[in-house]
């Protein structure tokens, strides 16, 4: 017998985007995502967030919001509001203790403004070395993003080098998205990870390149829209799963409904089920 996951509902497909550096065109993205039932996590500098009432010259497209404007738009917002670094350095660079204190007092910062718990990230630069990787499992990172395209739609096996499926640069953005949408897995679960800035849609003059990825990819009953942090979860859940030797008994420890299909059995079992938090499951 043998047990696979599925993502809430029973399905197969989730999607979700990441976007960084908390600039003012992130409103304008948020309501797009909003408009198709997107969701996705927008990675913070706490340390630089721009003064309150600050005016940019006119042609500056990295606009950094103040913390005001940071709290009014991503609060109670759907989504997910994720470490980017305390002043977004190179963190490779630093010595442990200095990448400790970008981490913990970037996180520091976020939880105290958005009233949360917050356990994602994205590397700056999208740099890292080993040192960088250990230090964030050491500072309650659960999950950090890197800018390597794998042009893929597999879950890491390490999240803290959660790779992303492409950039919304990306020449094969839209092919791989009509890619994503009529797969048809049996034995594995897929996700399509966007990430990129939100100020590039005005520096390159595109913002239809993500108006046409969310009314195409939104709004769809066989994909799970989540934030980076609601996917990593899922699947700890999941994994978290108590099995018997067979696979004939399972037990959810955990405090979250999972889904999974079952195929085969030799006693006709095979099919989709949930688990409740606290349940056990006889699938002999």
């Amino acid at each position: 017998m043998h047990i696979y996951m599925r993502f809430p509902g029973g399905l197969s497909k989730a999607l979700t985007l990441s976007y960084d550096d908390g600039v003012e065109q992130d409103k304008r993205l948020i309501k797009i995502m909003k408009a198709h039932g997107l969701k996705g996590t927008f990675n913070l500098n706490s340390g630089l967030f721009a003064p309150e009432g600050k005016v940019y010259p006119e042609g500056d497209v990295h606009r950094r919001m103040s913390a005001s404007e940071a709290l009014a738009l991503y609060s109670d917002s759907g989504i997910e509001v994720a470490v980017h670094a305390y002043t977004h350095r190179f963190l490779e660079k630093l010595a442990p203790a200095q990448i400790a204190y970008e981490v913990i007092k970037d996180r520091e910062c976020l939880e105290s403004m958005f009233g949360k718990i917050v356990r994602g990230m994205a590397y700056p630069f999208g740099t890292y070395d080993s040192d960088v990787v250990e230090v964030l499992r050491n500072c309650g990172i659960a999950y950090s993003r890197t800018t390597k395209r794998t042009g893929k739609f597999s879950l890491p096996e390490e999240p803290l080098l959660l790779d992303p499926t492409c950039h919304h640069r990306d020449p094969e953005l839209m092919t791989l998205l009509d890619k994503f949408i009529n797969l048809k897995t049996r034995y594995h679960v897929s996700v399509f990870y966007l990430w990129g800035h939100s100020y590039e849609f005005e520096s390159d003059n595109n913002w239809e390149v993500i108006e046409k990825f969310a009314e195409k990819a939104g709004g769809r009953d066989d994909v799970w829209y989540a934030t980076n942090i609601e996917i990593i979860d899922y699947r700890k859940a999941f994994d978290s799963l108590v099995m018997s030797a067979d696979s004939g008994i399972v037990h959810n420890p955990t405090s979250t409904t999972v889904f999974f299909d079952v195929a085969g059995s030799k006693n006709g079992r095979d099919g989709s089920y949930s688990i409740a938090p606290g349940e056990t499951l006889v699938l002999r």
